[in-house]
């Protein structure tokens, strides 16, 4: 009997590479032990065959963008444990690998309204968060919202103008209604709870919001609780 080691010790005495590189062909998911991919280098293996994957090479890893339909009201770090393997769309187009080290370092911008549901960021490239933060002003983003009672007359016209409220006055914003009980809403860099008072301005109470696009990025058809990568030719 052999006493168990590490899997990245395994892979150095079986293609003579550094640890580091060991590490690298681990964490890239190009390691199978006795068939399945293993992902973390302290994995402890005996006896069981380790192999590396065709194509194998040990690289670091490329800084991921994932885009979830967050369910409304959880926090961040409530977000964060909604994507798992299970919860990729299965029809997520992008030619992505998945593997576990995806989910871990991940940060976000541009936060939701308050009790809204919808597309939320969370990314591992560092450009990708300094586009969302340094345009946030630039940055249109869209939300369909279900709103109960009446507008008031002219309450269009009023929203894309401008609202005068005891406040203060609410700049103008784009709004157009979807059906009879869905607004629409393109605005830049909404300040918390700024939707809510475009709808009262107007006789208006919010039932729900989903923001459904960032600058140039929609959420698409990706059901609630589930996520997918950004595409490689999609632009914030």
């Amino acid at each position: 009997m052999t006493d168990p080691i590490r899997l990245s010790k395994r892979v150095i005495e079986l293609t003579g590479c550094s640890r580091r590189e060991a590490e690298l062909y681990i964490e890239g998911g190009w390691v199978t032990v006795d068939g399945e991919v293993v992902e973390q280098p302290q994995f402890k293996v005996e006896g069981q065959t380790v192999a590396l994957l065709p194509g194998a090479t040990p690289d670091q890893l490329e800084p991921m963008t994932l885009l979830l339909n967050q369910p409304a009201g959880l926090s961040f770090e409530a977000a964060q444990r909604v994507l798992t393997p299970e919860s990729r769309w299965p029809d997520d187009r992008a030619n992505v690998r998945l593997l576990h080290g995806h989910f871990s370092r991940l940060s976000t911008a541009l936060p939701l309204q308050p009790g809204a549901s919808g597309l939320l960021v969370l990314t591992q490239d560092w450009r990708a968060l300094r586009k969302l933060n340094e345009d946030a002003g630039k940055l249109e983003q869209e939300y369909v919202v279900e709103v109960s009672g009446t507008m008031t007359e002219n309450g269009l016209d009023k929203l894309k103008r401008g609202v005068r409220v005891k406040s203060g006055e609410l700049p103008p914003v784009k709004a157009s209604w979807q059906n009879e009980t869905h607004l629409r809403f393109a605005l830049k860099n909404p300040r918390a709870g700024l939707i809510a008072s475009y709808c009262e301005a107007v006789g208006l109470k919010v039932v729900g919001m989903k923001r459904i696009r960032i600058g140039g990025v929609p959420m698409g058809k990706v059901p609630v609780g589930q996520w997918r990568y950004l595409g490689l030719v999609e632009k914030f």
